[in-house]
This record gives C-alpha cells, sequence and structure tokens, in this order.
C-alpha cells in the first residue's frame, strides 16, 4: 500500500526519516520533504564559526546535493497547516498526506527577554558570526554567557561556549584581565548525569569561571551593560553571550497543535493527538533534549511506522529516549555524556572522561550524517 507521506522541515528528523524510508521503501517512498532554507548545519558547528574556526559557507551542506530515492525535496515556507485533515500550506502551493511529520525544529522567541534582540546571541548561525567579529574587541571586562530560558538546544552549548572562550582569551594573552559567568536555569550544567556536571564544574573550577546555577536572564539592560535575572539580581557585563528562549514555530502554534510552546506526543510512537499526524525533533514535547540525536532516534521510530502502515504489518517498537551528545572541554578535548530518558523511573546519563580519542569520534558523527544524508 502506497503511503503519501509529508514531512516538514529538513534538520537531523527530517533528514532521518525521509532517508529511513528511502532506504526501505526505495522509490515507493512516496515522501515529500519540505524545508524553506537553502541547507543544513550542524548546530555545535555555529561555535567553529564564534571561534573563528570555520565560515558559514564551510559548515553549510547545500539540501540541492539531497537526493533519494522516493523523496521530492521542495525549498518552500510553510505557512498554514491543518492537523484534522493533514493539509499543509506553503507559499507555493497546497500539499495533502496520509502521514503529516511535524519536524520544524524550534524557533528563538527574542521578544520574551526584552533587550536581547539589541544584544548578542550565538545560537544561530548570524549571531555566532557577529559575535566573531565582536571577540576580538573583548580585551578586559566581564563576559556573561546567559541562557534566557528553558529548555534550549543542546543544553552542555552554553557550558562549551564558557570553555572555549577561556582559551580564546588564553590564546590572546587577555585571559587575567577577563571574568567569565555562566547562567543558567538549573541546578547543573547537564541534570541527568551528575558525573557529566561534577566535570564541567572542575573544568569550570580551573578556569576561573563562575557558574550561577538555578537562574534565567530575563531581561538585558544594554545601557547600563546589565543582565537582570529572574529573581531582580543584576550581573554587570561587558559582553553577553545570550541564549535565546526558545519555542515552537509560529506557524505551528497558528495550527492549535501546540501546548505550552511544543507538540504534545506519544513518547513511544511520537505520534500527535491528531490521527497520522507525527512531531519529531525540538519542536515536540516528549521529555528529552532538545538535540539532534533525540530527534534522529524519534525518526527512526516514525519511520519504521510508516513502513509497517505501508506493508499492512504491525507496528515497531518504540521510542527509547536514548543519545549521546558530545561535550567540548577546551584544550583540544571532547567528553560524551550518553543518556537514557525514557526506559526508567527518571533520566539517568554516564560520562566520558575527555579526550582527544573523543575529538576524532565526534568528527566521525558528523561526516557519517553528512555521507548518509547528502552522499
Amino acid at each position: 500500500m502506497s503511503v503519501r507521506t509529508l514531512v516538514l522541515g529538513a534538520g537531523f528528523g527530517g533528514l532521518e526519516l525521509a532517508t529511513s524510508l528511502s532506504e526501505t521503501l526505495d522509490g515507493d517512498a512516496g515522501v515529500t520533504l519540505i524545508d524553506a532554507g537553502d541547507g543544513f548545519v550542524f548546530g555545535y558547528s555555529k561555535l567553529d564559526v564564534m571561534f573563528g574556526l570555520a565560515d558559514p559557507a564551510e559548515i553549510r551542506i547545500p539540501y540541492t546535493r539531497f537526493a533519494k530515492p522516493g523523496v521530492r525535496f521542495l525549498r518552500e515556507t510553510v505557512v498554514a497547516i491543518d492537523p484534522e485533515t493533514r493539509r499543509v500550506t506553503t507559499d507555493a502551493g497546497v500539499h495533502e498526506a496520509d502521514v503529516l511529520v511535524v519536524a520544524l525544529g524550534a524557533d528563538y522567541d527574542f521578544d520574551a527577554t526584552p533587550g536581547l534582540a539589541e544584544s548578542n546571541e550565538f545560537y544561530s548561525v548570524a549571531g555566532a558570526l557577529r559575535m566573531r567579529d565582536v571577540l576580538p574587541s573583548f580585551e578586559r571586562g566581564h563576559a556573561v554567557v546567559g541562557v534566557c530560558g528553558a529548555p534550549f538546544k543542546c543544553p552542555p552549548a552554553p557550558s562549551e561556549a564558557a570553555l572555549l572562550l577561556h582559551d580564546h582569551l588564553v590564546g590572546r594573552g587577555v585571559r587575567g584581565d577577563c571574568e567569565i559567568s555562566v547562567v543558567m536555569p538549573f541546578s547543573l550544567p547537564v541534570p541527568p548525569s551528575p558525573d557529566t556536571s561534577a566535570a564541567i564544574l572542575d573544568a569550570f573550577a580551573e578556569r576561573g569561571i563562575e557558574f550561577v546555577a538555578g537562574h534565567r536572564v530575563a531581561s538585558v539592560d544594554n545601557a547600563r551593560s546589565v543582565a537582570v535575572l529572574d529573581d531582580g539580581a543584576e550581573i554587570p557585563f561587558d559582553l553577553f553571550l545570550g541564549v535565546p528562549k526558545h519555542r515552537a514555530p509560529a506557524v505551528v502554534i497558528a495550527s492549535g497543535m501546540a501546548e505550552d510552546g511544543y507538540v504534545p506526543v506519544d513518547p513511544r510512537t511520537l505520534e500527535t493527538r491528531y490521527p497520522g499526524v507525527y512531531a519529531v525533533g525540538d519542536v515536540a514535547a516528549v521529555g528529552v533534549p532538545k538535540a539532534g540525536v533525540f530527534a534522529e532516534g524519534a525518526a527512526r521510530v516514525v519511520a519504521a511506522s510508516i513502513v509497517a502502515r505501508a506493508r499492512g504489518a504491525d507496528g515497531a517498537g518504540g521510542y527509547d529516549g536514548r543519545g549521546a551528545c558530545y561535550v567540548e572541554f577546551g584544550g583540544g578535548r571532547v567528553g560524551r555524556v550518553d543518556v537514557d530518558f525514557l526506559s526508567g523511573p527518571k533520566p539517568t546519563g554516564t560520562f566520558a572522561e575527555p579526550s582527544a580519542e573523543l575529538v576524532a569520534e565526534k568528527r566521525h558523527f558528523g561526516s557519517s550524517r553528512r555521507a548518509r544524508w547528502f552522499g
């Protein structure tokens, strides 16, 4: 039985879903993949841009290189989603499907944090590029890495930014004239893994980086160069590196699918309350971090369900909520945290100590996905 599958968003989730269906069903996959962008970027590459290790053009993989049997890629902007009828309107027309998968990721809500739009953030490619141009002029004073709301993509990233900023300032010979603080709404840098958090906090202590736990940046007073926390406390800064509050894209919220900013799904099947409509990745509320590896795992579960439907078979196994994230510790070393979010009564994580070997493993993580999705 042919199943028309419409996938919105070509990030980790959308690319893996389309690839898995093509791999299994070949020319009969019946997939339409829609994305407004012109290329894919691994999120962790933005730190490379920020510290001048890569240009934006080097980290972007054009979608023109994505070609799979049974998959049609369309560069269009989604303007309306009707989950009841699985009907999607874009700036180029209307699409209907038997199965609709929303994988549009999370957008940045700059308006939620007054003053942030006029300050600096490093979570977008454009923001990382601006930071690359700002950093050379920072030679003394207080740098604040401030998280403006949770959940946010790649939970270790603010800590990574602080550790890499330390290395950057040491390399320029100005670290002694600078302070670095990290403001985060969690009690620990990586709450599911106490060992990972302890390693990060030890690294902070060794480098003289302050960790301000359990608070978010509620506003940025650029006129006074002050970050205002959610309890009213103020932290003066000479350089602010913001992590914007996240939310589902406006078109998803307008569709009525979202609750409290994200799309609720069955944590085992990733299906929404609308029959035949799934949500994977950062747009979904499933109880796992907003990181590509978790979107990828969810996409494989949805792909198996679609394949079973196409073949008239029983559904496949459920989503296990497991994934591994690499953590940059600076000094040419990378650690890894392996986390299990759904199989037990609470999330658990194990930590692999930072090493040069994990640098190569992280590099292989990226190159293997690039090869799988783009050839």
